[in-house]
């Protein structure tokens, strides 16, 4: 499934929409209220949630809604949750990659999809990976969303 159905938003289904908001949002909800119990009988623990950079700054040239209004609601949802359970030890945070080179965009042109980041690249896996690792190493960080997008949150 791609992240984002590249339609205008009119021509969305209701499959469509049903498809994206199960996989991004009820995914991440029935995914946490899993672990969070276990977390909390271990006063310790971290989760990631995965946005992306169309979420929160959107491109004419891309026509993505699925995408920003699944991913949009990351961010805001790890700072409710990181003062949720902040008490707990429990902490929430969110990478917000731009294009990576995935499976994903194996058949894409990677030049033309390189032009949606000012550093005219697109991301490798270990971008994202390093920016997770961070979080994880860094303990005195929740409710904050890092922007791994080659620039794209500077403006396009």
């Amino acid at each position: 499934m791609p992240e984002s159905f590249p339609k205008e938003f009119t021509d969305y289904t209701e499959e469509d929409y049903k498809m994206v908001m199960d996989t991004n949002v009820a995914g991440f909800f029935y995914m946490t209220q899993q672990v969070v119990p276990q977390m909390k009988k271990q006063n310790s623990g971290h989760v990631v949630n995965i946005s992306g950079a169309s979420a929160g700054q959107p491109s004419r040239a891309e026509r993505a809604l699925l995408a920003v209004l699944s991913k949009s609601t990351m961010p805001a949802a790890s700072k409710a949750l990181a003062l949720e359970y902040a008490a707990n030890n429990i902490r929430f945070n969110t990478v917000s990659p731009g294009v990576v080179n995935t499976p994903m965009h194996a058949n894409g042109d990677h030049a033309e999809l390189a032009k949606f980041h000012p550093l005219g690249r697109i991301g490798d896996v270990s971008d994202v990976v390093d920016a997770v690792l961070y979080l994880q190493n860094a303990t005195f960080v929740t409710g904050e969303n890092i922007r791994v997008d080659g620039g794209i949150h500077a403006g396009r």
